[in-house]
């Protein structure tokens, strides 16, 4: 098979259009059409049909997308592996990050393989978890960091960090206790990402099969969206401290550790089983490595409570009329 024609291909179903996938391939879609026409001749079967509002795969189709992709992230990588051979390879590196890892992390990974690689570009993709580890899988990711994903057999996963969660509240609400029972967060109008979501995945493993069952006000699929609707007085959440930074800064929220026993996320960097380390890939990893040094389990102690002077963090002021006042 033609690789060109495949990624002609590849880009006609991705873009779910002829003419967007021309543009974006800076061809003449006449061109593309009959590059598409000669692939499906080669195969013996119709690979796209067209639709009032684009194109999309047939069945047949279906089937070879997942092979196409298969080989030409194979051929990217054969030419990539040719590059090793000079002292400053080139290349691009698709990186998966989760958002708030995103927010803290990305600039000192950007700006560290710049350092050691001048040629090689990082490309960053954003969302959470689930989506990313599917991205991973499919071979449109060369590397993930991903909080507790499912075990698969086609990706290797090495622990970066593991840390303990807090329960966060409104600076202008009630003293939170320094700690708080599992039983106890039923009482709180708690504010938590949607099913599916790492960090309500986690808090839900551990509170189902205790029984316990929580007042849940509303979802939201951003951190700094719920810690916004926090510091807004609208409720509590439950996060890690690492999430209570923002721009170098720690938001001013109370917090209070949760447990026995506690709820933990697990930080992994996540690569396919199957696929050579390249030296771009090699170089990132150590990159990822030196910004998580082992430190064993973080158990994260409350700060930034109300009235604590020592510390300077970002304000978020409540708004008076939606300030709510915790269990009693």
């Amino acid at each position: 098979m033609d690789l060109r024609q495949l990624a002609y291909f590849v880009a006609v179903a991705d873009a779910k259009s002829f003419t967007r996938a021309a543009v974006a391939l800076n061809l003449v879609q006449s061109t593309l059409s009959h590059q598409i026409a000669l692939l499906e001749a080669d195969v013996g079967q119709r690979l796209l049909t067209r639709t009032g509002r684009g194109a999309v795969p047939t069945e047949a189709g279906a089937a070879l997308l997942l092979h196409a992709r298969a080989m030409l992230n194979s051929a990217r990588k054969a030419r990539e592996e040719l590059r090793d051979l000079h002292l400053n390879p080139a290349g691009r590196l698709a990186v998966g990050l989760p958002s708030q890892v995103a927010l803290s992390m990305a600039s000192p990974m950007v700006s560290t393989m710049r350092e050691r690689l001048p040629r090689a570009i990082v490309s960053i993709s954003e969302g959470i978890s689930l989506h990313l580890r599917e991205l991973l899988i499919e071979g449109r990711l060369d590397v993930a960091l991903l909080y507790d994903p499912p075990p698969s057999p086609q990706l290797a996963y090495r622990t970066l960090t593991r840390e303990a969660f807090l329960l966060v509240g409104p600076a202008g609400a009630p003293p939170l206790p320094r700690r708080v029972s599992l039983a106890a967060l039923a009482g709180y109008p708690m504010l938590l990402p949607g099913r599916g979501n790492a960090i309500r995945s986690q808090v839900d493993s551990v509170l189902a099969p205790r029984g316990v069952q929580l007042n849940i006000v509303a979802e939201a699929g951003v951190v700094l969206t719920l810690l916004k609707l926090v510091g807004d007085g609208l409720g509590y959440t439950a996060a890690p401290a690492s999430m209570l930074m923002h721009d170098g800064n720690r938001l001013r929220l109370q917090t209070a550790r949760i447990g026995p026993p506690a709820i933990r996320n697990r930080l992994v960097l996540a690569t396919p089983k199957a696929r050579p380390e390249t030296r771009l890939l090699k170089e990132f990893l150590q990159v990822v490595q030196d910004l998580y040094p082992p430190e064993g389990v973080q158990e994260a102690a409350p700060r930034a409570r109300t009235g604590d002077a020592s510390s300077r963090p970002v304000t978020i002021k409540p708004s008076s009329r939606h300030r709510k006042r915790g269990p009693t």
